[in-house]
């Protein structure tokens, strides 16, 4: 910016006026349309007094001007107060550049990473277990502090591109004033052509028009007539011309105000940098420096709780396996070579063999005995036969 308002690092010049100073290329068309938004616009609008405005010198400045104003001479009264507008318009136009060059959007969108990364620099646990404490731990202590290192460089990018926008914006805000002054100048000088212009228009009309129109009536020479008509004509052409620098002079009024505008958001944009760079930035240092200094306290205490936790694990482990192993001794330490319930079984699987035995033998003799009584009577039998053979 500082390039582009170049012509404004001087200090503005004091205001000048010229009469039929050329103008580069104007068109009739331009005029025109120039004098019919003038002829538009609210004609209700304060003007300022030239006599509350000006100084006692550029009074006189207007005085002498005023004898140097021709309303015959279509030139001079084409380009009367032109350079001036020329100069407001181009400052206009540079304003505006200005502010269309002021970007905060890099610097916004760095914010705006910045601010994602710190919100994510948390220390959330995700594995569980005893197993990967340690491997974790030493893992997590690491990516912490890689972390750390990555939004500290942001953080001090960041904060070199604030510092760089914060000496641009005061540069702007020093300029806004010289460029304040400037359109000050502007002002003043179109209020000299302005104040000028209405002298000369009224000293005009109220005197050679008047003896014109007077002449005219009394000749009736339609010569006399004409130059009347030219007179008035010009004047009317010259009054339009005035209206015009008025309309140009409430711009460079509106002008004014957004300057001090432009320059009260640079000037407030500066504080709030100075404050992010010697507050907030140091305040987010100092809270990931915490951060990483809570997580290795609260590793320590996990570490202490899981340490302690699988102590009171294996000790309960060891003692529920102790508690068996000794009721299972003592249990077959007590128990009999042969259990009672053994010898019992024993006892009534030999009353039973014996039971069984002895009926078997019961069995055995009485089918003896029967087995005797049919031998004998076979026997007797055989021998009936016998002798019964023999007698035959």
């Amino acid at each position: 910016m500082s390039e582009e308002f170049g012509s404004f690092a001087a200090a503005p010049q004091a205001p000048a006026l010229e009469f039929g100073a050329p103008v580069e290329q104007a068109q009739e068309e331009k005029i025109q349309e120039i004098q019919a938004q003038a002829e538009a616009a609210e004609k209700e609008k304060k003007i300022p007094d030239p006599d509350e405005i000006l100084t006692p010198a550029e009074k006189e400045q207007v005085k002498a001007f005023v004898k140097q104003i021709d309303l015959t001479n279509t030139s001079g009264i084409l380009n009367y107060g032109v350079g001036t507008q020329k100069k407001l318009a181009d400052f206009s136009q540079k304003a505006i550049d200005n502010v269309r060059t002021k970007d905060m959007g890099e610097v916004g969108n760095m914010l705006s990473g910045l601010v994602n990364e710190l919100k994510d620099f948390d220390v959330a646990e995700d594995e569980k277990g005893f197993a990967a404490f340690f491997k974790r731990k030493a893992n997590k202590v690491e990516a912490l502090k890689t972390r750390y290192a990555k939004v500290e460089a942001n953080v001090q990018t960041v904060s070199d591109e604030l510092e760089k926008h914060q000496v641009q914006l005061m540069k702007d805000a020093d300029l806004m004033d010289k460029m304040y002054e400037l359109n000050l100048s502007y002002f003043h000088e179109l209020t000299m052509y302005i104040a000028a212009g209405k002298l000369k228009l009224e000293e005009v009309r109220n005197g050679e028009l008047v003896e014109l129109q007077k002449k005219a009536a009394e000749s009736g020479l339609p010569e006399d007539a004409q130059r009347a008509k030219d007179l008035a004509e010009q004047c009317d052409r010259f009054e339009k011309k005035i209206y015009d620098l008025e309309l140009t002079r409430t711009v460079a009024m509106q002008t004014a105000p957004e300057i001090r505008m432009v320059q009260n958001s640079d000037t407030v944009m500066a504080e709030k940098i100075q404050s992010t760079i010697v507050n907030t930035i140091p305040l987010w240092k100092n809270q990931m420096v915490i951060a990483i200094g809570l997580e290795h306290a609260n590793q320590a205490a996990r570490a202490e709780r899981e340490v302690n936790d699988m102590t009171n694990q294996l000790l309960q482990k060891n003692a529920a396996a102790l508690k068996t192993a000794t009721v299972e001794t003592t249990r077959e330490a007590e128990r009999g070579i042969v259990d009672i319930e053994t010898l019992k079984n024993t006892n009534q699987t030999l009353i039973a063999a014996m039971d069984e035995i002895m009926q078997i033998q019961t069995e055995g003799k009485e089918k003896r005995r029967v087995a005797e009584g049919e031998l004998a009577q076979i026997e007797n039998e055989l021998k009936q036969k016998l002798l019964e053979a023999a007698r035959s």
